[in-house]
């Protein structure tokens, strides 16, 4: 049995302890303790990290009785050895766990709704909360709650209490094992069965802030940040918004008003650029139509994008019996673009496997509309070529002799 010395001191930062057993776990290298001070993974927490003699400490987990920690190399001729955890992580845990114990009992406050999972993730915590609905008026209650707690720096206790007194411990909820637990109180605030790191005093937790919520399984999930993590998030926002604000010259509580603007403003101006566009290729469709007796048109663009380009190809199809073989030379990969009039007796789907049969790529279509997008470097007029000899020998219904 290993000894839990975070439940004796969450702020320990080292020690000292026998090795018990060493195995392999996962294909690496692990040991047992005597008694440790990493966490193991545990209750929507993260294990600890940290350094056993140097080797790193890569994850701790339950086996039983057991805390085995996986290390990236072997402890060779060890038998102590010195621990030291990251600390950063160590805290960062701390404040997020706390902060959770006090968002969830804001939640009972204000919405009467218990928490159903919490998870501790790397970057963003999340609580998910038997609810179905939250007014943003509610979220501010808890929000604004939750930091009148941490400002009020309640001590924040741990013990364990014996089965015969669970009864006088005003849980928030069930405790979801038997025998004895561990409680961990928020001074006359909250009361909790958990496992876990805490701080001692609310005020160490700093800022607890919700960031995002939205629906799962019936309930809400809320994101939430706490301490170090909300400082930086904050931060990183500030800038961003800064940033922002200067780039459209106005002060920041009016950016938001001025981004809307502009997307609006962009809108407008998509929706004309986009009239012009059919304009500009009803234009050029009836110039080629004019330049093209024949059935069909055929060309390799350099100057257009390929919504221009299709755009103008179904412009000639529509005013024209003809069939469009058009390429685009693109910065980073090439198009083919085929089209072709209702009227005319062709299936455009046969141009697919004379194309990539010169070009990597994919694509496909219907009958009438073929899109093709190849890799850089082929003959593009090569393959037009082919493709109109394609087209040809099936107008004049002789066998495909090409490719």
């Amino acid at each position: 049995m290993t000894k839990k010395l975070y439940f004796e001191d969450a702020y320990l930062r080292e020690f000292s302890a026998r090795i018990q057993e060493r195995l392999f776990q996962e294909g690496r290298p692990a040991v047992v303790l005597d008694q440790t001070g990493f966490y193991p993974e545990s209750g929507g927490q993260p294990a600890d990290r940290g350094t056993l003699d140097g080797a790193g400490v890569i994850h701790v987990f339950e086996d039983g009785e057991r805390i085995v920690h996986l290390l990236d190399r072997e402890l060779a001729g060890k038998e102590e050895v010195r621990g030291v955890l990251d600390w950063d992580r160590r805290f960062d845990h701390m404040q997020q766990h706390t902060g959770q114990h006090v968002l969830s009992q804001c939640f009972v406050e204000v919405l009467g709704a218990e928490t159903r999972s919490f998870h501790l993730g790397d970057g963003v915590s999340t609580l998910e909360i038997g609810s179905g609905e939250i007014s943003e008026a509610n979220l501010d209650k808890v929000e604004t709650r939750a930091n009148e707690v941490v400002f009020s720096n309640r001590e924040v206790r741990t013990y364990f209490v014996p089965p015969e007194r669970i009864g006088s411990v005003p849980l928030r909820k069930p405790p979801k094992k038997e025998g004895t637990i561990r409680v961990v109180e928020v001074d006359g605030f909250d009361y909790s069965a958990c496992g876990g790191t805490h701080c001692r005093r609310t005020g160490e937790i700093g800022l607890i802030k919700i960031i995002r919520w939205d629906r799962i399984r019936n309930n809400l999930r809320f994101e939430f940040l706490c301490g170090r993590r909300a400082w930086r998030d904050y931060r990183d926002k500030n800038r961003s918004l800064l940033e922002i604000s200067r780039k459209f010259s106005v002060h920041e509580k009016d950016a938001a008003a001025a981004v809307e603007k502009t997307i609006q403003e962009t809108r407008q101006s998509r929706k004309r650029l986009k009239q012009l566009q059919e304009t500009l290729a009803g234009f050029e469709a009836g110039e080629m139509i004019g330049k093209e007796p024949g059935p069909l048109v055929q060309r390799v663009w350099t100057d257009k994008t390929a919504e221009e380009v299709k755009l103008l190809a179904l412009h000639i199809v529509r005013r024209a019996e003809r069939a469009v073989l058009f390429a685009l030379r693109g910065d980073e990969r090439d198009h083919f673009i085929f089209a072709s009039s209702g009227k005319m007796p062709l299936d455009l789907r046969g141009l697919v496997p004379v194309v990539l049969e010169r070009a990597k790529g994919k694509g496909g279509g219907g009958p009438t509309l073929v899109e093709i997008v190849v890799e850089k470097g082929a003959d593009l007029e090569a393959i037009l070529a082919a493709a109109a000899d394609y087209l040809a020998l099936k107008r004049s219904g002789q066998p495909n002799r090409n490719g």
